[in-house]
């Protein structure tokens, strides 16, 4: 807090509200690719009300605290000329070629005719493509950075592969398909952009429902139809792999099943990497408290207190 702020920015959220006094400030929400930071404006100018969400704009402004929230106060903001676009979104450290070969290799390995050619009828869709490996998996919540998506995707099914490997009661290429498919929907819910804002579809729909239209229409395209009951658990796959819509049972097959828990499971080891690489970057053992996990994590690679004491204590001997 106090620290000045001069910098680029993706503005991610805007919307006008009132003081208690009566009087009018700007809610701004920023974010970077480092990750997001709320803004307010007080008194706010007319170029400053006028710039869209979803742009980057140029901030200066001071760092402060309310409510133990962290904040910038803008005194002015504009839309920005001049800024590198990997300043403003992260991007993948996978390979996207390496990672588009693993999807393939996923693809070829689905041994059921209907099934592997609904899932070339997708992925052959070369705007879908371009789109699906270069959105992010979410916003915010894990892997959310370009061709996150596909780096999502390749780990899930991956998983699930290893998963109907173990249990012979599992009906393989299902499980695999509905992996290779389960957030399609995500290339409708997102606008890749500075922002990576959400559409009108996904916000009202969310990717779970974006995500079964998609396979519908595949599905209604090919030249032999798949038989009822597969549509039926892949359209149930997708609904419920987050187990939290209204109206739509939890995961009701093994299959389902099996793929909500390799999907939380990519999800929260990624979720927990990106928050504990700051812990490891400083060379700290633990991150603080304030996270989403709501504990202290500890930093993967970075020894925690008993075991550098130990390391101590033996290269000690060894040098005795």
């Amino acid at each position: 807090p106090g620290s000045r702020v001069d910098a680029p920015f993706a503005l991610s959220g805007k919307e006008m509200r009132a003081a208690r006094t009566g009087e009018a400030y700007l809610s701004l929400e920023f974010t970077d690719r480092t990750g997001a930071i709320p803004g307010i404006m007080f008194r706010p100018r007319s170029e400053a009300e006028a710039v869209p969400v979803g742009v980057v704009v140029h901030v200066r402004g001071t760092l402060t605290e309310y409510r133990g929230i962290r904040r910038i106060s803008v005194e002015s903001m504009r839309p920005a000329v001049d800024y590198d676009l990997r300043d403003i979104v992260p991007a993948s450290m996978r390979d996207e070629r390496e990672l588009v070969g693993e999807l393939r290799s996923l693809v070829r390995q689905v041994s059921h005719p209907g099934l592997r050619a609904l899932l070339r009828a997708v992925f052959g869709d070369v705007g879908f493509m371009a789109r699906f490996k270069a959105s992010p998996a979410t916003r915010r919540e894990h892997h959310a950075y370009l061709g996150g998506l596909l780096e999502h995707t390749v780990a899930v099914a991956r998983a699930c592969d290893r998963l109907a490997e173990s249990y012979p009661q599992i009906d393989a290429d299902v499980l695999l398909t509905g992996a290779l498919l389960h957030d399609i929907g995500v290339t409708d819910e997102i606008h890749i952009g500075p922002g990576m804002e959400e559409t009108d579809e996904g916000r009202l729909l969310g990717h779970e429902v974006l995500g079964d239209r998609r396979l519908m229409r595949a599905a209604g395209s090919l030249q032999e139809s798949l038989p009822a009951g597969v549509s039926l658990r892949l359209s149930h796959m997708l609904l419920s792999h987050h187990a939290a819509m209204p109206g739509i049972p939890g995961p009701s097959t093994i299959e389902a099943v099996a793929l909500s828990q390799a999907d939380r499971a990519d999800a929260e080891t990624a979720r927990y990497l990106d928050i504990s690489a700051r812990a490891s970057l400083a060379g700290e053992a633990w991150t603080d408290a304030s996270n989403t996990f709501g504990r202290r994590l500890a930093a993967p690679g970075v020894p925690v207190a008993g075991e550098r004491l130990r390391e101590d204590s033996a290269r000690a001997a060894l040098s005795a």
